[in-house]
């Protein structure tokens, strides 16, 4: 992949950076902000940065035998199973884990969708590498991996060519609730983490710091940071045209 390269004309992205939160929370914000980029009402592609509290979501293809915990199980736990609307199968989402949803016009930007995806791994593989691990791409499945291992998830869903859902890199969460799935529907493969790789904690805030950095690198666009108070601003004025 050649990612483009940031220059005089390169576009703006809001970013918001929210807390930890909920899942089904930031899954509507993002239906919002399609509607509002189909509309037109939002006139700039917006990138998400957030953490989770713990969740499992489960694909549209996505089977339920791929859980291998029953969901009673999961309910004493705690922890909700999600079905969502993005590509691939099962997964895990918790506090630790960098998630990061883009919301963008593909056509506007001039991406396919395997070009969106491999930009999405390209990021994760640049972060990780900005802590000496070195982590590619695999024909198994998308992502980010260490031979065998999955550091770093995609999965996607497009809605009337607007992109949304996207990546989430396992920085310095608990591996055990993976224990309980076949990640991403795959048998006979392990999770990693970037602190296990490094053998050491990684402070999430500088992870966070890379990923911007590497967004605007490998898709060629300036990161122009905005609250979530602003956006929802944004959102509400654009009410009357998307009732």
């Amino acid at each position: 992949m050649k990612p483009a390269s940031v220059c005089g004309n390169h576009k703006k992205w809001l970013c918001i950076e929210l807390p930890a939160t909920e899942y089904k929370e930031a899954w509507d914000l993002q239906g919002d902000l399609v509607a509002a980029r189909k509309d037109k009402s939002i006139n700039t592609d917006i990138v998400l940065l957030l953490e989770h509290h713990p969740v499992f979501t489960i694909g549209n293809n996505g089977r339920m035998n791929n859980l291998t915990v029953s969901e009673k199980y999961l309910e004493k736990a705690g922890i909700p199973l999600i079905r969502v609307e993005r590509g691939g199968d099962i997964t895990f989402h918790g506090p630790g884990q960098l998630v990061m949803y883009p919301i963008i016009d593909l056509r506007i930007a001039r991406l396919s969708v395997p070009d969106h995806i491999e930009k999405l791994e390209e990021v994760m593989i640049r972060t990780a590498l900005d802590w000496g691990i070195m982590a590619q791409r695999s024909p198994a499945n998308r992502g980010a991996w260490i031979g065998n291992n999955k550091l770093g998830s995609v999965g996607i869903a497009i809605r009337r060519g607007i992109s949304f859902h996207g990546m989430a890199l396992n920085v310095n969460l608990s591996m055990e609730p993976f224990g309980w799935i076949n990640p991403c529907g795959l048998e006979k493969i392990t999770m990693t983490s970037m602190e296990q790789e490094f053998s050491h904690r990684v402070p999430m805030n500088q992870v966070r710091k890379a990923v911007k950095r590497h967004i605007e690198t490998v898709f060629g666009v300036e990161l122009v940071m905005t609250g979530l108070s602003e956006l929802q601003g944004l959102l509400c004025s654009s009410i009357p045209r998307l009732s």
